[in-house]
């Protein structure tokens, strides 16, 4: 077991406050014209790697483009990605994985309008309650392992976490379970550990007691690509400008959440509906600007060691081709 020192935000409260009130770039002024679409609903999933579009929500970046952005909470990018699909979402934020799966086996052509996270130290965790008898690593084989969803991020990060401490993937079994659910789930013993993102790593320490057992952030999946804002190319290719104008704010954003731990904290609080004590301790990951296809190839690399993808992708087939 071990435990990790955590940043605390200063004045959160007043800053929150100051915040309702109304702050945005450019008085939220009108952005450029020749916006084909103006209104969004983007989907993401409410953890800290989506904190970038909480954060231009927040300071009016998107209001300053000329967009009226909705942002929806989603459980996985498993999701929603029929829902995308479908039309129902704009843009969607989500773990990488089940995008590069619905791309190479369906034809999906997601792309990734603007990169939302790289792992850091403590962002993803695996996490056990109080007084467990599982101490280490290998005593999770023939253990229940929560996880939001099949194949997804947390499946590729726990199988390469067990599989760099000489434990095979195969030996634990994988329950699925949304995060808002996964404390219950285990203080009910429906799994014997679980996978978790912040802020829900920092909600299950704080309401149940539970206990960092190994920190993702190592071996080969090491500061690996988590999350990124998605589109399909038929709707970049509809919507051009709109795209840009996204990209833009969203990359302001990122760049804020980049270097400023206390905006990343306070978006959380405002818009994911972190509890506020919960969001001023939280580790944060990496908020890439760029987004590059060899980090991405990491993923596909990892997805096909651990079958989670039965064939080779090219990870530069999902990066718009003006952005390569």
């Amino acid at each position: 077991m071990r435990s990790r020192l955590r940043v605390p935000m200063i004045g959160l409260v007043t800053l929150v406050s100051l915040l309702g009130a109304g702050c945005s770039r450019g008085g939220g002024s009108a952005g450029p014209a020749g916006l084909e679409k103006t209104n969004l609903t983007v989907a993401a999933v409410p953890a800290l790697d989506s904190a970038g579009v909480y954060i231009a929500q927040e300071r009016g970046l998107f209001t300053a483009e000329g967009l009226h952005v909705k942002i929806v909470s989603a459980i996985s990018s498993a999701d929603v990605i029929a829902r995308q699909l479908a039309g129902k979402y704009d843009v969607t934020s989500g773990a990488y994985p089940s995008y590069i799966e619905a791309d190479a086996q369906g034809g999906a052509h997601f792309k990734v309008l603007v990169s939302g996270s790289t792992m850091g130290p403590a962002t993803q965790e695996v996490v056990v309650l109080p007084g467990s008898p599982i101490n280490t690593i290998a005593d999770l084989k023939g253990k229940t392992i929560g996880l939001n969803a099949p194949e997804n991020i947390g499946a590729l990060l726990v199988s390469s976490l067990l599989n760099d401490n000489a434990v095979d993937p195969r030996s634990v079994h994988f329950r699925y379970i949304p995060f808002p659910a996964m404390a219950h789930a285990l203080q009910t013993h429906q799994v014997d550990a679980a996978w978790l993102p912040e802020p829900f790593i920092t909600e299950v320490e704080e309401s149940i007691g539970a206990q960092p057992l190994a920190d993702a952030n190592q071996g080969a999946a090491e500061s690996l690509p988590i999350a990124g804002y998605m589109v399909t190319q038929s709707w970049e290719q509809k919507y051009p400008n709109t795209a840009a104008a996204f990209r833009r704010a969203l990359v302001e954003a990122q760049a804020i959440a980049a270097n400023n731990l206390s905006a990343v904290q306070q978006s959380m609080a405002r818009f994911a509906g972190v509890p506020r004590m919960s969001a001023s301790i939280v580790a944060a990951p990496g908020f890439p600007t760029q987004t590059q296809a060899g980090p991405l190839q990491r993923v596909v690399s990892l997805m096909v060691q651990y079958n989670l993808l039965t064939q080779g992708y090219n990870a530069a087939l999902m990066i718009p081709r003006s952005k390569h």
